[in-house]
């Protein structure tokens, strides 16, 4: 598998990372399976929060792994705080007991990036950057990132963080592409020309911010797959042709779609079936044509101007 790097850290990963959800609904001997597959796939990036399976999904993968230091140094290990039950909280005292939390399950010492899970609107950014600080100082986290920002939100924070962010992970398949539509339909009147996100896909690249897109087959917010649904005969017709055309399953063609890009986003794939995922690894070694990846685009629904 190709390798990138997180934002401008010297974290060479696979470009496509396993989000470890669904991992709190495996036993031991299943969850194992899956991470020793991926690695063979070149998958060595795995994504976790303190919220999935209520941090059951950490303790899991640290079991089913027997994590020890010769292990630990072939993977990297990503976590996520800030969602609380019913509110957020990026305070200095709750990031810093999740991330305690979260070495304890995982029985590592340290993680190799940490990102904020979602929006605080009562952040206090120099609460943040103290906890940041803190964790930095320890050893207990390498890197910083954040998940579904937009630009002024991380702008507030970069003004007082001593790091720079690696990696903001947002929402993107082929058929959830509002940070794309906008970039086609400047200073028009539909739908797709309203900027939901402050232009987010341009100030990554132009920060050296890695994008890491989530639920790269689901269509609305977790409404399900969009692969395989009746509901999207156009863009499965598409995928299917192409697939076959490349030898690859139609997920691959998915993943490929968002490799294509000059962004180098990171899909997160949350399989838990190896079978699948070695597929959908195979997308690292297709490249779509320009005009395939529009073919795509347009299937999808979209029309451009």
């Amino acid at each position: 598998m190709k390798k990138i790097a997180l934002g401008n850290s010297d974290l060479q990963v696979g470009e496509i990372s396993l989000g470890c959800m669904r991992m709190s609904e495996l036993s031991t001997k299943d969850a194992a399976h899956v991470i020793e597959n991926a690695m063979e796939a070149g998958v060595d990036l795995f994504d976790h929060a303190d919220i999935y399976g209520k941090g059951k999904s950490e303790e899991v993968f640290a079991d089913a792994i027997g994590m020890n230091d010769d292990m630990r140094e072939r993977m990297k290990i990503q976590t996520k705080c800030g969602i609380r039950k019913g509110f957020f909280d990026f305070s200095k005292e709750h990031i810093l007991e999740s991330v305690e939390a979260s070495l304890r399950r995982l029985k590592t010492d340290y993680v190799d990036s940490l990102l904020l899970h979602r929006p605080d609107t009562l952040m206090e950014p120099e609460e943040v950057a103290e906890a940041f600080a803190t964790l930095k100082e320890s050893g207990k986290v390498r890197y910083f990132g954040v998940s579904n920002q937009n630009p002024m939100q991380m702008e507030l924070l970069r003004k007082y963080l001593n790091d720079d962010l690696i990696v903001n992970q947002m929402q993107l398949s082929l058929v959830h592409t509002p940070m794309i539509d906008s970039g086609f339909n400047v200073n028009m009147q539909n739908d797709s020309a309203v900027v939901r996100d402050s232009s987010v896909l341009e100030y990554c690249r132009l920060n050296d911010i890695t994008i890491q897109a989530w639920s790269p087959f689901q269509h609305g917010m977790i409404e399900g797959p969009f692969i395989g649904n009746d509901a999207f005969p156009k863009v499965n017709a598409k995928l299917q042709e192409l697939a076959e055309e490349k030898g690859v399953t139609d997920s691959a063609i998915a993943i490929a779609w968002i490799l294509r890009h000059p962004a180098n986003i990171q899909p997160v794939v949350g399989s838990m079936n190896p079978k699948r995922l070695n597929d959908i690894a195979k997308a690292s070694d297709i490249e779509l044509t320009r005009q395939e990846w529009y073919e795509l685009y347009r299937a999808a629904g979209n029309d451009l101007p």
